[in-house]
C-alpha cells in the first residue's frame, strides 16, 4: 500500500514533489488525464497524469473532476503546480497535486511510476528487496563496453558494483576485486579520493580520468550518471588507451538510459523497503492473526526464536533526524542488507535472531541481524563517540510473541532515556531484559502505583506534609534508609549527612508518623509510593519537597 507521498519520496524531489498533500488515498493506477472525460477523471486510487493541461483553468477543471472521482492524486508540470488558483483548488478538493519538474518528461515519468506501482501491487515485492541486479544493466554494460571497445563496470554513488560487461580479456587485477567483491577495494578508493576523482564526479557532467592506481591499476575514463542534478552512479571504463571524443560522447547518452533504471531500481527497493517496514509494524502491534497483513506479505523472518529491539541515539534525543536514517546505514554498512526495521508510536524497532542454547539448531552468533552482532556494531560504533544505544525485549519463540517483546523493549527503552535503569550492564549500548528485569518489574508497578488514586492518610502523605509545612525532609531521609535498609553509613552517605544526623531524623520521623520497618511488605509499600513520587509522569503534579533540610 502505496501513497503519492510515497512515490514523490521514492523519485526524489527533483523529479516528483507534493505541492499540496491532501486525503492519504493509496495509488492503484496511473493513467493519463484525457480531455473529454466528462464527469469524472480517474477512478479511486488512481494517480492521474495531467500531460495536455495548458493552463490553471484546465488544472482546475481536471482537479476538481478528479475529486469527484476519489482519485488519489493529479500530477501537474511546474510552474503550474505553483500557480495560486491551482493550489487553491488542489486544498478545496483535498485532492493531492503533485509538481513534476520542468526538465522531466512524461514519458520518464510514466515508466518510472508504473514500474514502481507495479512492483507494490506484486505480493513478492512483500519483505524482499532487489537480491540480483536487474538483467537490463548488465545489458547496458555490455552496451557501453562495445561503445568504448574496453572493459565496463557500471557502480552506485557508494562505489558499490550494480553490473558489469561479460568481456574479461583485458580486465586488470583491481577490475577482478571488485567484480568479486562487488565493490571498489578500499586502498583504490583511497588513492582515487586522493586524486579527486569523486569530488569531480559530485559536482560535474563531464567524464571523469582516473588515473592509474597502485598494484598496476589500469586508469579508467569516468563518465557520472546524474538525474535532475543528483549522482546516482558512475559507469567505469578500463581504458588502456584513450577513449575517442565521439564514443565519450556515445557513453554519455548511454548514462542518461542508466540514470532512469538506476532511479527505477531505488524507487522500487525503497518501495519494498516500506512496504516490508508496514507488515512489520502491524505485525509488532498486533500479532501475526490480529495485524490483518496476508500470511503472503508478512516480513520474510529469519530461523527463530526472535527478539525486538528498540534503538535509539542519545546524541538525538529529539529526534530531530528520523531515527531510520541514522539507524538503516549503519546496519547495512556492517553486513544487514535487508534490516528488519520500523517505526511504532515514534520510536524505532528492529527484529533480531537469537541464538538458541540449546542446539536444536545451529547458533546464529556473529551473523548480521543477530543480538550478538548487534552488540559488537554498538561497541564499534560507540567506541567512535557515537550515542547509539539499543534494548532488546524477551525472546520470541513464535511471531505471535513479537508484540510482548515489542513491549518489554520498549520498557527498557523508556528506562534507559529516563536514567532510571542505572548504569547499562556490559556497557556496550545493549541492555537485555535479562540483565535488567527487576527494573522493568519496578517500573511496572511503580507505573501502577502512580496511577491510581492517592490513598488518603498513609504514612507517606502525613511526612509529605509535614515536610512541606515544617521544611524537614523526612521523605528523603525515609527513601535512602529504604534503599540502604540495615547500613546507616551508606544512607548517610546518600544523603551527604552524618550518621548520627540520619538516626536523628529517623527517630524525629517515627514521633510524626509511626512506621513499623521491620515489616517487609511494609517497607515495599513505601519504597514503590515513594518511587511513583519521585517519577510521576508528566502532568501528575506530584512532586517530592525540595533539597534535604535539617
Amino acid at each position: 500500500m502505496i501513497t503519492a507521498a510515497d512515490l514523490a519520496d521514492c523519485l526524489g524531489a527533483g523529479l516528483l514533489r507534493i505541492a499540496v498533500p491532501g486525503r492519504d488515498r493509496v495509488v492503484h493506477d496511473v493513467v493519463l488525464a484525457e480531455p473529454g472525460d466528462g464527469d469524472g477523471t480517474g477512478q479511486p486510487g488512481e494517480l492521474v497524469l495531467g500531460v495536455g493541461v495548458a493552463g490553471p483553468d484546465a488544472a482546475v477543471a481536471l482537479l476538481e473532476r478528479a475529486a469527484r472521482s476519489e482519485a488519489a492524486c493529479v500530477a501537474v508540470r511546474s510552474p503550474l503546480a505553483q500557480d495560486p488558483r491551482v493550489l487553491r483548488a488542489a486544498r478545496d478538493s483535498r485532492t493531492a497535486l503533485a509538481e513534476l519538474q520542468p526538465h522531466v518528461s512524461w514519458t520518464h515519468l510514466v515508466w518510472l511510476l508504473r514500474g514502481v506501482v507495479d512492483r507494490a501491487a506484486s505480493s513478492d515485492a512483500l519483505g524482499q528487496e532487489a537480491r540480483g541486479m536487474p538483467s537490463d544493466l548488465f545489458a547496458l554494460a555490455d552496451t557501453a563496453a562495445k561503445i568504448a571497445e574496453a572493459p565496463v563496470t557500471i557502480e552506485d554513488a557508494h562505489s558499490r558494483v550494480l553490473a558489469y560487461s561479460s568481456p574479461q580479456d583485458t580486465a586488470d587485477a583491481a577490475r577482478m576485486s571488485t567484480i568479486v567483491g562487488r565493490r571498489v577495494p578500499p586502498r583504490l578508493l583511497a588513492h582515487y579520493r586522493a586524486a579527486g576523482v569523486f569530488r569531480e564526479l559530485a559536482r560535474s557532467d563531464a567524464p571523469v580520468l582516473a588515473p592509474a592506481g597502485p598494484d598496476g591499476t589500469l586508469p579508467r575514463l569516468v563518465v557520472p550518471v546524474r538525474a535532475g542534478g543528483e549522482w546516482l552512479g558512475s559507469i567505469w571504463v578500463v581504458a588502456r588507451r584513450p577513449v575517442p571524443d565521439d564514443r565519450v560522447r556515445r557513453l554519455a547518452d548511454t548514462a542518461s538510459v542508466l540514470a532512469l533504471h538506476l532511479l527505477r531500481l531505488r524507487a522500487e527497493a525503497d518501495i519494498a523497503r516500506r512496504m516490508t517496514a508496514g507488515a512489520l509494524r502491524a505485525v509488532l502491534r498486533d500479532g501475526v492473526r490480529a495485524s490483518g497483513v496476508p500470511a503472503a506479505a508478512t516480513p520474510a523472518l529469519p530461523p527463530g526464536p526472535w527478539r525486538v529491539v528498540w534503538l535509539a541515539d542519545a546524541a538525538d534525543p529529539a529526534g530531530a533526524r528520523p531515527r531510520t536514517q541514522v539507524w538503516e546505514p549503519v546496519v547495512r554498512r556492517f553486513g544487514w542488507h535487508q534490516p528488519l526495521l520500523t517505526d511504532l508510536d515514534g520510536l524505532l524497532f528492529c527484529v533480531v535472531a537469537d541464538a538458541v542454547p540449546d542446539g536444536r539448531r545451529a547458533p546464529v552468533d556473529g551473523e548480521p541481524g543477530s543480538l550478538s552482532w548487534l552488540r559488537r556494531v554498538l561497541s564499534r560504533t560507540r567506541s567512535h563517540g557515537t550515542g547509539l544505544r539499543a534494548a532488546a525485549g524477551g525472546p520470541a519463540h513464535s511471531p505471535a510473541e513479537l508484540p510482548r517483546s515489542r513491549v518489554e523493549a520498549a520498557e527498557l527503552g523508556r528506562l534507559l532515556t529516563s536514567g532510571r535503569l542505572g548504569p547499562e550492564p556490559g556497557g556496550d549500548g545493549l541492555v537485555v531484559l535479562e540483565e535488567a528485569w527487576d527494573a522493568v518489574v519496578v517500573e511496572r508497578a511503580r507505573a501502577a502505583v502512580a496511577a491510581a488514586p492517592p490513598l488518603p492518610g498513609t504514612p507517606l502523605a502525613v511526612l509529605r506534609a509535614h515536610d512541606r509545612e515544617h521544611g524537614t525532609s523526612y521523605l528523603p531521609t525515609l527513601g535512602a534508609w529504604l534503599d540502604h535498609y540495615g547500613d546507616p553509613q551508606g544512607a548517610a552517605q546518600t544523603l551527604r549527612i552524618h550518621p548520627n544526623t540520619l538516626r536523628y531524623r529517623l527517630r524525629r520521623l517515627d514521633d510524626v508518623t509511626p512506621l513499623d520497618l521491620s515489616s517487609p511488605r511494609l517497607r515495599l509499600a513505601l519504597r514503590l509510593q515513594l518511587a511513583a513520587w519521585e517519577h510521576p509522569g508528566p502532568g501528575s503534579g506530584r512532586d517530592l519537597p525540595g533539597p534535604p533540610g535539617p
